[in-house]
Parts: structure tokens; C-alpha cells; sequence
């Protein structure tokens, strides 16, 4: 019989074990989402369909290096995805960014090298530029033109989905050389904005990501994923993991990089190399952003995104593990230290002191300039335009103002009319 101190004592262990990853993977956490805003605060969306009119090599390439230095959360990716997509970028190299963002930026294999290994970490973004090509060659093949063009009416609706304000917000720095744009006052504001958007917009996965996986590490056994995973077979094994490691994926419902302390569980527990990657990469196909797709693109297409990623991630990770295999590149064992970790003074202590007075600096500059009423819209659409008299004023920066849309040039957010704008007090 199950006592209540046993069940007490299993989610205290659960919990622990969460704990325990977090504080592991925490100064990791802060170092990529600071390298990321670093990113986005140089790279400017503002032309980013301008430079993605076709499914040519040369602009996957691009969209392939834009998405990278996007952010990492899938759900702005999404949106951001569908707005180049209506501002004229082409369908395939629409969705060849979104793959990108979430599968090749930076904090995302600093996370893979601190849980499991660099191995992962290279290994999802050699994955991440595979299954762009497989997606080009899927849907050059099964796209047909009047699926885009119901695409794109569906698309000109504007219904919403998630992060819609956060997709739109375009703070870049644009002049002078790369070193003068992160130095500069706007640059360094920019920065600060970047992380803390970062931050909110994946916090919840993130959190998410870390119970899930501690529960997991908790209370199933081993020898239940050594079954689940065929260990014992290890040829089916090699096949099986890719298969239904994006299974797996949509079944927990996370994405962006939560899903990642829950691919270090299933790599101890016996899930193949190939299957590890698969599981990260479909984060694009849980079953919230699914029902993104049908509001954006409408059913039929919705459903055809489904097929084609999750038939690209199944490939992409097949071909990673015979890949890596005969590189002798897969680790030999599956020791993710993060589930046994505990809190104690080490390199990781100092590690996360150093990168926690680094995100209070950021923090601080964030609130002083302005960033609250930024934040506060980052779940909001972009507000229509209004009349050209009307004026308009730029809901982070209340001295910008105009008749007429706009875009603000302190930050880039559409101006708004001024009777929507947020009230913020700003330090300039």
C-alpha cells in the first residue's frame, strides 16, 4: 500500500533532482541567451523577406543564418515565421528560418553541451542544416503552388497565435561595425531588451522542461525505458529511436529548449543517439503550435507540416546516427551527469555567481530603459495602423511621435495610434 510518506517522499526526490538540474545548467542558460541577444541586437528582421524571395540554395542559406540568429522560442519563431511569409518571403524558406531558429542558435548547443555532450550539440546543428535540405526537397516535390496560395489567404486573416508582439519587435543596430553596435548606447540597450524578451518568452518551458525531467528521473525506472527503447535490440534500436523520439516530443508538450533536460533522461535511459536528436528537433510539432499551423496556414496545411517535419526530423536523425556512428562520434556511455547532480560549492557555483551578476547588470538596464512596457506587448499583435492624420507614437519610447504609421527608430516597433499606447517611464 502507498503511503502518503512515500509519495511525499518521491516528489521531494523529484524535486530535488529539478533543483539540482537547474542550478546545473543555469550559467549555461544565461551565457546563451546573453550570446543570443548579442545576435539579434546585430541582425536586423526589418529585411529579412527582402532576402528570402525564393527556395534557391543561396536564400535556404540565408534563412538557414537569419534563424540562427534569431531567438529561441518556438513560438516566435512561428509567428515570425508567417509574417515574413506574408510581407512576401517564399513559403519553403519561410519555414527553412523556422527550423533554424530553433534548431541551430547558440544557447541551445551550449545547453547540449553542459547536460549531455558536445557530441549532441554538434550533432543537432549538422541535423538542423540536413533536415532544412530534406525539408527543400520535400516540399519542391509535394508542395503544390494552390497549397501556398490558400496558405497565404489564410495567412493575410491575421488570426492570432503566440507571441505575435515578441515576433515584431525589431530593436537592431544597423550602422557601424559589429564591435560599435554591441558598444554603443542603443546596442547595449538593444542587448539587454533581447535577453530579458528571451527570457520571458521561454521561461514556462523551460521550468516545465526541468520538472518533467526530474519526475521522470524520479519515478520510472531504467528498465522501463531499456524496454520502451528496445536496448536490447540494438539494430531496431537504431531505427525505433528517430521514429518515436518526435512521439515522444508532442506527447510532453514542450518546446524551445525546456525539451532538453528531458533528452538527457531519455539518453540515460536508453534511447538511441538518433532518437535524442529527432526528440529536440520537434519541438516544432507539439500539439499547441500544430493548432498555430491551423490558424495560420488553415487545415490542409496544417496537417501537411505535420507529415513533412515530422517525416524530415525521422530522416534527419536516422541519417545523424549513421553519421556519427561511423565517425565514432556517439558516446560510449550514458552517464547525463545533470540527473545525479547535486547543489555544492564548485566550478559551477562560481560559474553561476559570475553569469547571475551579469543577468542582474542586464536586468537593471532592461528596467531603466523602458523595458516593461516592451514587455507587456510581446503576447500582443502588432495594433493596425490607423488613420494616416491620427498620431502615433511608439508604445516603448512615448517621445517618438507622428502623424501616420510608422516604425520607431530608437527600437523598430510599429508606431501606434497614441490612445493604444501603454504609459511607461523611460530613461533617456
Amino acid at each position: 500500500m502507498i503511503t502518503f510518506a512515500s509519495v511525499g517522499g518521491a516528489i521531494v526526490r523529484a524535486l530535488h533532482l529539478s533543483a539540482s538540474m537547474t542550478w546545473e545548467v543555469l550559467w549555461a542558460l544565461i551565457l546563451g541567451f546573453t550570446l543570443s541577444a548579442v545576435v539579434q541586437a546585430v541582425v536586423s528582421k526589418s529585411e529579412m523577406s527582402r532576402l528570402l524571395p525564393d527556395d534557391s540554395p543561396r536564400c535556404l542559406t540565408i534563412a538557414a543564418a537569419l534563424g540562427a540568429a534569431s531567438s529561441s522560442c518556438s513560438y516566435a519563431a512561428v509567428a515570425l515565421a508567417r509574417s515574413l511569409f506574408r510581407k512576401g518571403a517564399d513559403f519553403t524558406a519561410s519555414m527553412a528560418f523556422e527550423f533554424a531558429s530553433t534548431n541551430l542558435v547558440i544557447e541551445l548547443g551550449v545547453l547540449l553541451i553542459v547536460l549531455i555532450g558536445w557530441q549532441f550539440a554538434l550533432a543537432e546543428l549538422v541535423g538542423g542544416v540536413i533536415m532544412i535540405v530534406i525539408l527543400a526537397v520535400l516540399f519542391r516535390v509535394f508542395l503544390r503552388p494552390r497549397m501556398v496560395e490558400a496558405a497565404r489567404a489564410q495567412a493575410e486573416r491575421g488570426l492570432l497565435g503566440v507571441m505575435e508582439g515578441h515576433a515584431s519587435m525589431d530593436m537592431s543596430v544597423a550602422e557601424g561595425s559589429l564591435l560599435q553596435r554591441m558598444r554603443s548606447r542603443e546596442g547595449r540597450i538593444a542587448i539587454s531588451h533581447y535577453f530579458v524578451m528571451d527570457w520571458a518568452s521561454i521561461y514556462r518551458d523551460i521550468a516545465i522542461g526541468l520538472l518533467i525531467a526530474g519526475a521522470l528521473a524520479a519515478w520510472v525506472p531504467n528498465s522501463f525505458w531499456q524496454s520502451f527503447f528496445l536496448v536490447h535490440h540494438p539494430v531496431l534500436a537504431k531505427v525505433w529511436g528517430p521514429l518515436i523520439g518526435p512521439a515522444v516530443s508532442m506527447a510532453s508538450f514542450v518546446c524551445s529548449i525546456g525539451n532538453v533536460p528531458l533528452a538527457a533522461v531519455l539518453w540515460n535511459g536508453g534511447i538511441s543517439f538518433g532518437g535524442v536528436v529527432a526528440f529536440i528537433f520537434a519541438d516544432l510539432i507539439i500539439l499547441p503550435i500544430l493548432n498555430i499551423y491551423r490558424k495560420y496556414y488553415g487545415a490542409k496545411m496544417s496537417l501537411f507540416l505535420l507529415g513533412t517535419f515530422y517525416g524530415t526530423m525521422v530522416v534527419a536523425g536516422l541519417i545523424v546516427e549513421l553519421l556519427f556512428d561511423a565517425l565514432h562520434l556517439i558516446p560510449s556511455g550514458r552517464h547525463a551527469r545533470v540527473v545525479e547532480a547535486g547543489i555544492t560549492f564548485n566550478y559551477t557555483t562560481v560559474l553561476n555567481i559570475v553569469f547571475l551578476l551579469l543577468a542582474a547588470v542586464l536586468v537593471v538596464r532592461f528596467l531603466r530603459t523602458g523595458g516593461p512596457a516592451m514587455l507587456r506587448m510581446m503576447g500582443n499583435p502588432p495594433t493596425p495602423a490607423g488613420g494616416a492624420d491620427q498620431e502615433h507614437v511608439c508604445p516603448m519610447h512615448p517621445d517618438i511621435r507622428q502623424r501616420g504609421p510608422g516604425r520607431c527608430p530608437t527600437c523598430g516597433m510599429d508606431l501606434v495610434p497614441t490612445e493604444r499606447a501603454p504609459n511607461a517611464e523611460h530613461d533617456h
